[in-house]
């Protein structure tokens, strides 16, 4: 797919975010001191009252990101519809007893929005890769966690993020990836897109994985074999109609995700298939160890997360 387009999902939330602040006053963001990486800074020079007299949408709490939890959690139970903005490893694993205690267990209305998901931050280094976060943060009762695929999926799930009541979990890719959607797409959180239809195997995948998943499918096609392809852009809640469908249609089914194999993706699939007791699931990710300083291509084939090992695994389930 590498004639295609290419933009990182958190270009898209960038200009979305300040497209919404500009519709409405009481959407806000509570910066971490990143964002410059996290594309808040057009919402800052717009929006802000360190520009503007008459602006107050923009805060910028300092490298102090359970801080940002605590004045979300504040701001929401006034009416506003705060995003806290950050690194996916800072937002889940270093906000996570202000997320659970502040946010979650009292329901309230604040997004956490977070650049640098998985492997993307790539020769950052272990510390900077969040491969648990999906993970953990689905855990959470109340919560909602969605990953976009492209940069227009990341535009349309933050405005649908943005619309709809109640804690939400948005993860966004560093680099940039092809963009596989057309701008008229529509998307609903906890709906799978199904992008392909295909009766040998089913391919789960969600972020970017998802156009690994796309050329997967189009390589399994020249040797006769049939992919259904599901963007599974909302974790939580999941798809379960969209899973069972596959289980019951098809009942070989690979998952793919950039996040550790432990209770991301996978695990919620194979949850399904366990209650239903049916099915093979396979799962294709993070293989439960830490990624280290290295190219983003290189870290997913240390994983297993290549075109070639999707194939591989659905050739070995027919």
């Amino acid at each position: 797919m590498s004639e295609l387009k290419k933009v990182a999902t958190r270009a898209g939330f960038g200009e979305e975010i300040l497209k919404l602040g500009k519709e409405n006053p009481d959407i806000l963001v509570i910066d971490a001191d990143i964002g410059k990486s996290c594309k808040t800074g057009d919402f800052r020079k717009e929006l802000s009252s360190e520009y503007h007299d008459d602006k107050n949408q923009y805060v910028n709490v300092g490298i102090a990101e359970q801080n940002a939890a605590g004045v979300a959690a504040g701001l929401a139970t006034c009416g506003k519809v705060p995003f806290v903005v950050t690194y996916a490893v800072f937002g889940s694993l270093r906000m996570c007893e202000m997320i659970r205690q502040e946010i979650c267990y009292p329901n309230l209305n604040v997004k956490i929005a977070c650049s640098h998901g998985g492997l993307t931050p790539a020769n950052d280094g272990a510390s900077h890769q969040a491969i648990e976060d999906i993970g953990v943060l689905r855990t959470l009762p109340n919560m909602t966690v969605i990953m976009p695929a492209d940069y227009v999926a990341a535009k349309k799930l933050t405005r649908q993020a943005a619309e709809t009541y109640g804690p939400m979990y948005l993860r966004f890719t560093r680099d940039a990836i092809p963009q596989i959607y057309d701008e008229d797409a529509e998307f609903v959180i906890g709906k799978a897109n199904q992008l392909k239809e295909g009766k040998d195997v089913a391919i789960i995948a969600n972020g970017d994985t998802v156009r690994l998943a796309l050329d997967a499918a189009k390589e399994l096609e020249a040797k006769g074999i049939t992919a259904r392809v599901l963007d599974m852009h909302t974790i939580k809640p999941l798809d379960t109609e969209a899973v069972t469908a596959c289980i019951n249609e098809i009942g070989k089914v690979i998952t793919v995700e950039d996040h550790n194999i432990l209770n991301g993706l996978g695990s919620a699939v194979c949850e399904v298939a366990a209650e239903m007791g049916k099915g093979i699931v396979k799962r294709i990710g993070v293989q439960d160890q830490y990624g280290q300083s290295a190219p983003y291509e290189r870290l997913l084939a240390m994983n297993g997360i290549t075109v070639e090992n999707i194939v591989k695994t659905a050739e070995e389930l027919q």
